[in-house]
């Protein structure tokens, strides 16, 4: 990763840690999962199967670190690469620039996605605390549709901020 890419994907999980970190358990040990939503955006701007992988590993690891889930690690880093892969498959497909629809399905999408494969894996590695649709209706729904909301606004501050960036690149030069 360039020095430009690296900073940028690191500004971008640790916002989603520190939303992950301060987001309150829901029934005892069951967190939703806002980490998604930034690692969303850190791969929309660097769609390079070399940086969707370490930013899948990476945000995984964090959101290891931090799961309030018993025995979750394995499956919150699962979980975050296999995301990371369908998010840089997604933006393969799309033939034409982003906008705030497609980026909302993304977020809507790619955290069931997420959410799938976090309950499943956990389901066969440590079980669940309650029945695999229980979780989903609970965590996951409500957890994709924060994200898509999150991952919009996300989306729309960082077309913001590379906008203005451009700008000042522009008038050095």
């Amino acid at each position: 990763m360039k020095t430009r890419e690296l900073v940028l994907a690191g500004i971008l999980l640790a916002l989603g840690l520190t939303l992950h970190t301060v987001t309150p358990s829901l029934f005892g040990s069951v967190k939703p999962d806002f980490l998604l939503a930034t690692l969303f955006i850190a791969i929309l701007y660097q769609p390079k199967l070399n940086n969707v992988l370490v930013i899948g590993i990476v945000a995984g690891i964090m959101a290891a670190l931090t799961t309030g889930f018993p025995g979750g690690q394995i499956p919150s880093i699962l979980d975050k690469v296999f995301t990371a892969l369908f998010v840089l498959i997604y933006t393969k497909g799309m033939k034409f620039s982003m906008n705030s629809i497609k980026v909302a399905l993304l977020g809507f999408v790619g955290t069931i996605l997420s959410g799938i494969i976090f309950l499943g894996s956990a389901s066969l590695m440590v079980g669940l605390p309650v029945s695999f649709s229980s979780l989903f209706i609970l965590i996951v729904v409500p957890t994709a549709l924060a994200n898509t909301g999150l991952t919009v606004i996300l989306y729309q501050t960082a077309q913001l901020i590379m906008k203005k960036d451009r700008l000042k690149k522009v008038s050095l030069t």
